[in-house]
C-alpha cells in the first residue's frame, strides 16, 4: 500500500520558508521509532498522525480524516494576520488529462518548481482564502467552503487551467485543517486561515498554458488583517492606478491581480493610510474596491455596493452581508457607485475573508478628507460585522445554513 508522505518527498526541503517564523515548540517527545515505506526511512513523528492511503483519481472521497490534539501555546491575544507556520499541507497533481490524482497530506515546507513553470514565467496562477473557527464546544466550522470551490473554477476557466471538483476542494480543506486543529485559535481569539493555492506547475517556455497544475492548500492562525482591528481604517481613493480594466481578470482571483496593486497600497501606507480604494479605469468616478476587499456605502436606510460587472472580485463574505443585511432590513442595491455619493455617506465598510466586516473611519480624495462617525465604529457596520460573525463562530443558530462542522 502507498501512503501519501512518500509521494512528495523530493518536493519537500527541510529548511522552513525564507523570513519565515519558526514554528514554536512543544514539549519535546521521546525519539520516535522509523519505519521503512516505499524503501524509504521515515521517522513515525515525520508522518500525519494517521497514515492515510494516497487517493487515486476516480476512487471515493475519504470519510475519515487525520487530526491532532494537542495543544499550541501561542499569544493569542496578539495574534496579527502573518504566517505562522503549521505542520501540514495538502498536495494534488493534474496532468495533461485534465484529473487531479493521488491528493495528500504532507509536513508544511517548500515546493520545487521548475524554472519554466508556467506560474513562475505567465502568472497562471489563482488562489483562494476562507476560514476556520472554534467553537466553545472544540468542535469546528468553515464557512461556505463550497463558494471558494466555485469560484476557484470560475477562476481556472478564465486562466485556461482545470480546477477541483467542488467534493475535491471540499475535502482537501477538511483533510488540512483537521490535520493542523492544533493550530485553530480558541474561540473569539482568531481563526485558521485556509489558503488552497492552484498554479501552473508544469514547464513552458513559449506562451501557452503549463502542461501540469498543482493544488495546494496551507493553513495558518490569524488575528485581524488590519492592525486597527474593528476600529476604523483610514483610506485614499486612487485616480492614477487601477486595479483592473474591462475585459480584465479583475473578476477572478488570480495572483497578478494583487501585484498590480503593490505600488499605490506601499505609498498609502506611507502616507499613514491603511489601505487604497480603486476608481474604475474607464470613468474614473465609479468605486470598484479596495486592495483585497469590496466597499459598501450606507446612506439612510440604503447599503449600496458596486455592481459585479466584470472588474470586480464577487467576494464570498460580499455576498454573505448582502444576504444579511436584506434580513435585517435594510435596502441593498448592486450598481455603479459614483465617488460623489461616497463622500456624502453617512457610513462606510469595506468586507472580505481577512477583514470580515472593516468600518471605514475617513477617506481622503484628491487632498479633501472625510471623516465617519467621528472615527467610531458605526451602527450599522456594527450590526452586520456582529450577525456574521457570530454565525461563523457559533455563537448563534445558523439560520442560512453556511457553515460546516467538522467534528
Amino acid at each position: 500500500m502507498e501512503y501519501g508522505v512518500a509521494s512528495h518527498g523530493a518536493l519537500l526541503a527541510a529548511a522552513p520558508l525564507a523570513g519565515q517564523r519558526p514554528r514554536l515548540p512543544l514539549s519535546p517527545p521521546p525519539s520516535p521509532p522509523s519505519i521503512q515505506i516505499q524503501n524509504r526511512l521515515y521517522s513515525i513523528s515525520s508522518l500525519p498522525l494517521k497514515a492515510r492511503p494516497v487517493r487515486r483519481c476516480g476512487a471515493s472521497l475519504a470519510s475519515n480524516y487525520s487530526q491532532t490534539s494537542e495543544i499550541v501555546h501561542l499569544d493569542w491575544e496578539n495574534l496579527g494576520f502573518g504566517l505562522v507556520q503549521t505542520d501540514y499541507m495538502y498536495i494534488a497533481k493534474c496532468g495533461q488529462d485534465g484529473k487531479f490524482c493521488k491528493g495528500e497530506l504532507v509536513p508544511f515546507g517548500p515546493i520545487a518548481l521548475n524554472p519554466s513553470s508556467g506560474v513562475l514565467n505567465y502568472g497562471q496562477g489563482l488562489f483562494e482564502g476562507l476560514k476556520a473557527y472554534r467553537k466553545p464546544d472544540e468542535s469546528i466550522l468553515l464557512f461556505r467552503p463550497e463558494e471558494n470551490a466555485l469560484r476557484m473554477q470560475t477562476g481556472a476557466e478564465r486562466m485556461c487551467m482545470p480546477a477541483p471538483s467542488v467534493e475535491q476542494f471540499v475535502d482537501a480543506v477538511k483533510q488540512t485543517v483537521l490535520a493542523n486543529k492544533r493550530w485553530v485559535p480558541p474561540t473569539g481569539k482568531g481563526s485558521l486561515y485556509i489558503r488552497p493555492l492552484l498554479m501552473g506547475s508544469g514547464a513552458v517556455l513559449g506562451l501557452a498554458p503549463a502542461p501540469e497544475y498543482t493544488f495546494i492548500i496551507f493553513v495558518s492562525p490569524v488575528g485581524n488583517y488590519f492592525k486597527e482591528g474593528l476600529a476604523p481604517i483610514n483610506l485614499i481613493v486612487e485616480d492614477k492606478f487601477h486595479r483592473a480594466t474591462p475585459g480584465g481578470t479583475g473578476c477572478v482571483k488570480t495572483i497578478g491581480n494583487y501585484a498590480s496593486v503593490l505600488m499605490a497600497q506601499k505609498i498609502a501606507k506611507e502616507q499613514g493610510y491603511s489601505d487604497v480604494l480603486y476608481l474604475d479605469a474607464v470613468h474614473k468616478k465609479y468605486l470598484e474596491e479596495v486592495s483585497s476587499c469590496n466597499i459598501f456605502v450606507v446612506k439612510g436606510n440604503v447599503i449600496s455596493t458596486p455592481a459585479i460587472k466584470g472588474t470586480i472580485l464577487p467576494g464570498i463574505t460580499r455576498k454573505s452581508i448582502i444576504d444579511v443585511a436584506v434580513s435585517k432590513g435594510f435596502q441593498v442595491e448592486e450598481r455603479l457607485v459614483s465617488v460623489d455619493e461616497l463622500l456624502d455617506a453617512d457610513e462606510v465598510f469595506c468586507t472580505g475573508t481577512a477583514v470580515v466586516v472593516s468600518p471605514v473611519g475617513s477617506i481622503t480624495y484628491q487632498g479633501k478628507r472625510v471623516e465617519y462617525g467621528h472615527q467610531g465604529v458605526g451602527v450599522v457596520s456594527q450590526l452586520l460585522y456582529t450577525s456574521l460573525t457570530s454565525l461563523q463562530m457559533g455563537q448563534t443558530e445558523d439560520w442560512m445554513g453556511w457553515t460546516m462542522q467538522l467534528n
